[in-house]
């Protein structure tokens, strides 16, 4: 990435994004997520187990190697019916057995991955919960954009 300098001397940022759909994103989130080497930030309103079933081993390998690894999700108790209360309940439990992070913020509903405060995801994809629909992640690598997204989202006021 090229770096431009503002007449103070401090630099611009020039930004790259890529756009992936539903079908696109998940392979370049698994090799980005497999470079990860201190924090992985996803917010996600809904967590299934069929789509954490394809997750948990690279979280759990992230885990496996110290890497800080946080969920913002809305509480189960928010979905609409039982059987997807008991699915969010049963997959966010499998996350906190293998060391994760899991905040809940009601009425959620950002679509969010930061990998490392230096790549942002964002765009309509739920993370861990997209199954059918046809969806959008940006893709962005820029510690500033990066940075600049977790404050706005508050994340680190939860983070000890």
């Amino acid at each position: 990435m090229l770096n431009l300098l503002r007449r103070d001397k401090s630099p611009i940022e020039l930004l790259s994004s890529k756009l992936f759909n539903e079908e696109t994103f998940y392979p370049v989130l698994t090799k980005d997520l497999n470079k990860c080497s201190h924090e992985v930030i996803i917010e996600s309103p809904f967590v299934t187990n069929r789509r954490l079933s394809q997750l948990l081993p690279i979280l759990q390998k992230l885990k496996d190697r110290k890497v800080r690894v946080i969920i913002n999700t809305r509480d189960p108790i928010e979905h609409d019916d039982e059987y997807h209360r008991g699915d969010a309940h049963r997959a966010i439990a499998a996350l906190q057995r293998i060391g994760v992070q899991v905040l809940y913020t009601a009425g959620h509903h950002r679509k969010l991955v930061i990998l490392d405060r230096q790549i942002l995801y964002e765009g309509s994809l739920n993370v861990l919960s997209q199954n059918d629909s046809c969806e959008v992640m940006r893709r962005v690598e820029s510690s500033q954009l990066a940075w600049q997204m977790a404050r706005f989202v508050g994340i680190d006021k939860f983070l000890g």
